[in-house]
């Protein structure tokens, strides 16, 4: 498939495509995951906030979070 049929079917335009293509392939992989234990799901929460991404992911930050992973965590985010 050509690009140019790629784009058309999904509705982008072939400049996003290609800047798309660039972004991912010179990303690097994500280094960080969400893992919840069953003891984690028992424990009275603590105060803080959820942030909920377009894709209906939750990311859970408790108060005390180290700052400097945070600030890692939603750059990452960004991209």
């Amino acid at each position: 498939m050509t690009v140019q049929q790629f784009c058309k079917e999904r509705g982008v335009t072939e400049q996003s495509f290609y800047v798309w293509r660039k972004r991912l392939h010179t990303q690097e992989p994500m280094r960080f995951a969400l893992v919840e234990t069953g003891a984690a799901q028992q424990a009275a929460p603590k105060p803080g906030l959820e942030l909920v991404l377009v894709t209906g992911e939750r990311l859970h930050i408790n108060a005390g979070v180290d700052l400097a992973l945070l600030r890692k965590v939603l750059e990452a985010l960004r991209r």
